[in-house]
């Protein structure tokens, strides 16, 4: 039997809406809508005025385009507006044969979960322990006298949680539930033997770069650096005195560690006419924002206070410099360790400007099977549309 599951996702330029069909293996999306907006830094929206009308129009494009109406929305909270706690926590097992039950596993979530603070949106282990042995996901049945557990719980600010209930409700739209799409990203974007190894998840954006440390199925570091793709394009404008979206041209056009030659860049002035620039020209300019984008990263990976070794791999997203010739082996010269790309998941979305979504798509799908598998079909059901 499939689910249908309508979700929203802010990203940093624009706002996402898709439904979703799953059967709970096969996943189809039947409806999608994209609307470019300011988007958001620390403070909250960079235009508040505009965020009705822009959610509007990113449903209604979904609801045209999938044949259907949306009448709840599961809503993906942004890295700027979430917070990661982690928690090791320890159970000591009792009884004439003292081993792992999967009410002891329950135990150790509901103790990292009673100092998590605000609103709690997610919580997954990075590693279960029984006595001294080894660390797994998978400690039920395991003999020993203690249960210990990091467990990583992400928050969601008060203030974007109270903000988009009410636009949606405004707009006769309920929100059924508030999903990390950070922790989405993620566990979906990295295979479970690289997130054994702990990895390093770097998304940058068009204004921010999320730095994410992953370790089994959790997000254990997570860092909002407030620069990104559209900071490069704005330096690129103000720098070689061209209209932004001839800075965004230039800004996906350029290939990084080539020499310079005579390689040209051309792109319209502000007066509309034609101008070509040197590599040396376009160099000069755009490079430094990318290095202190690095360097931001570098120090956002050093003060985290995770443990990497020599086999934990970084793995570069988003539209900010991933979809550019060069880029990687540019931030791992920086960062000083391999900087790899996303395997691709989905054809017509493989593009890495999709992951975070696809993420927060895989987390809600996953969520919402899991729940069917543990209450029943008919109380799941219930449950969604409220019969």
């Amino acid at each position: 039997m499939k689910i249908t599951v309508p979700t929203i996702d802010f990203g940093t330029s624009k706002i996402v809406t898709m439904v979703a069909q799953s059967n709970g293996e096969r996943c189809d999306i039947v409806g999608s809508g994209a609307v470019p907006y300011s988007g958001y830094l620390q403070d909250g929206w960079n235009n508040p005025d505009e965020i009705r009308d822009v959610i509007r129009t990113a449903i209604d494009q979904a609801q045209k385009t999938g044949n259907c109406r949306i009448h709840e929305l599961n809503v993906g909270v942004p890295g700027m507006f979430t917070r990661v706690i982690v928690k090791e926590v320890h159970v000591s097992l009792t009884g004439p044969d003292p081993h792992v039950t999967a009410q002891d596993v329950r135990a150790c979530f509901k103790l990292a979960e009673e100092s998590g603070g605000d609103r709690i949106i997610h919580s997954a282990p990075a590693w279960f322990r029984v006595d001294d042995g080894k660390k797994t996901l998978s400690p039920v049945g395991i003999k020993g006298r203690e249960l210990s557990a990091m467990i990583a719980l992400v928050t969601a600010d008060k203030y974007f949680i109270d903000d988009i209930t009410y636009r949606l409700r405004d707009m006769d739209i309920e929100p059924r539930e508030f999903y990390s799409t950070v922790a989405g990203e993620a566990t979906y974007a990295l295979s479970q033997d690289e997130r054994d190894k702990t990895a390093m998840l770097i998304d940058i954006g068009y204004l921010c770069t999320d730095v994410m440390a992953v370790e089994g199925d959790a997000v254990i570091f997570h860092k909002v650096i407030p620069m990104g793709g559209g900071d490069i394009a704005a330096d690129l404008a103000y720098g070689l005195e061209i209209p932004l979206s001839s800075a965004e041209q230039i800004k996906r056009a350029y290939v990084f560690g080539v020499s310079a030659g005579d390689e040209k860049y051309d792109a319209l002035d502000r007066d509309g006419v034609s101008k070509s620039f040197t590599r040396e020209e376009v160099a000069n300019v755009l490079e430094p924002r990318v290095e202190e984008i690095a360097e931001a990263i570098h120090d956002a990976v050093k003060g985290s206070g995770v443990r990497l070794g020599n086999w934990s791999v970084a793995y570069l997203t988003g539209g900010g410099l991933a979809i550019n010739r060069g880029g990687r082996d540019f931030l791992s010269a920086k960062l000083d360790r391999p900087v790899r790309e996303l395997p691709r998941k989905t054809g017509k979305l493989s593009s890495p400007v999709y992951t975070s979504v696809l993420g927060l798509l895989d987390l809600i799908i996953d969520t919402l099977v899991n729940a069917n598998a543990n209450r029943g079909v008919r109380a799941f059901f219930n449950n969604l549309f409220g019969g």
